[in-house]
């Protein structure tokens, strides 16, 4: 692998090279012969330089012919991920174990591998909202709140778990994750610029079909009317401990919470009657 240094003259010297020459000769012949015989005298796409080097290294520190391209492929597989023990996410969520069962077998047939790319976590809204939703960012917030440490994908219990918040949490566990999707920062306090991003997101999803034409005076329209309701102290920005009094004292914007997160909920459960057979193993252990 490191190459050879040769050593001495003479005779000695020549015979050692002749030596070498045979075996370099019978290796050369002994790999092309094997790489006829595992085509099968079909000739196959050239691999990658840093492939066909790493199968080199591999066969000569250790004298075993290694793989062929879709065995060296294994790296690059998607991610599978199975999830945890059914009596935790039982104790973790408001679900029961039959309904935990439902709800898995519905993200199994969305997502064998048992995680979801965000390409993925957009169709679902993209066919629950079909009226302009493909130009909202508003699935792109969602995803990202769920992706606290931005690997890119999301696993069941993700899913589940603010699935359980939203649907069957008490208003102050619906509040705080409202709250934590306006703050795209995570910075701990909502400005009027993420709120208007998001608000926007909002009505691109919708679409264009809403009760009032939709533009940029409405979004600002609609974003004053938030903040003069939110921001107690006029500073500018909204406070967790603002936003959550403010919906205390005001009614109506706890009902037009819940009426907006009624598409999230049917966009994380979209469960089938009963479980199959083999989503019901993976998630009853």
């Amino acid at each position: 692998m490191y190459g050879m240094v040769g050593g001495g003259g003479g005779a000695s010297g020549t015979g050692s090279n002749k030596s070498n020459s045979r075996r370099n000769t019978q290796y050369r012949s002994s790999a092309n012969a094997a790489a006829g015989a595992s085509s099968g005298g079909v000739s196959r796409p050239s691999r990658s330089l840093y492939r066909r080097l790493l199968t080199f290294i591999k066969q000569a520190w250790t004298g075993v012919k290694f793989g062929s391209d879709t065995e060296l492929d294994i790296i690059e597989q998607e991610p599978r991920y199975r999830p945890e023990d059914i009596n935790a996410l039982c104790r973790t969520t408001h679900f029961t174990r039959a309904e935990l069962q439902r709800l898995y077998r519905s993200f199994k047939d969305r997502c064998p591998t048992g995680v979801v790319r965000e390409d993925a976590f957009k169709e679902l809204y993209f066919q629950m909202f079909p009226k302009g939703a493909s130009s909202s960012k508003y699935p792109h917030y969602v995803f990202n709140n769920l992706d606290k440490e931005s690997t890119g994908i999301i696993n069941f219990e993700d899913m589940i778990k603010l699935l359980s918040r939203l649907s069957r949490g008490s208003l102050d566990d619906r509040l705080k994750w409202i709250f934590s999707l306006y703050d795209l920062n995570g910075d701990g306090c909502i400005t009027r610029q993420e709120m208007t991003d998001v608000v926007q997101a909002v009505y691109d999803l919708m679409g264009k079909h809403t009760d009032t034409p939709v533009d940029e005076q409405t979004v600002g329209q609609k974003v004053e009317t938030l903040f003069t309701t939110l921001d107690l102290n006029k500073d500018g920005v909204i406070t967790l401990d603002e936003f959550t009094e403010a919906c205390g004292r005001d009614g109506t914007i706890a009902y037009n919470i819940d009426a907006m997160l009624q598409g999230d909920i049917i966009c994380l459960s979209s469960a089938d009657p009963a479980p199959s057979d083999a989503a019901s193993r993976d998630i009853s252990r």
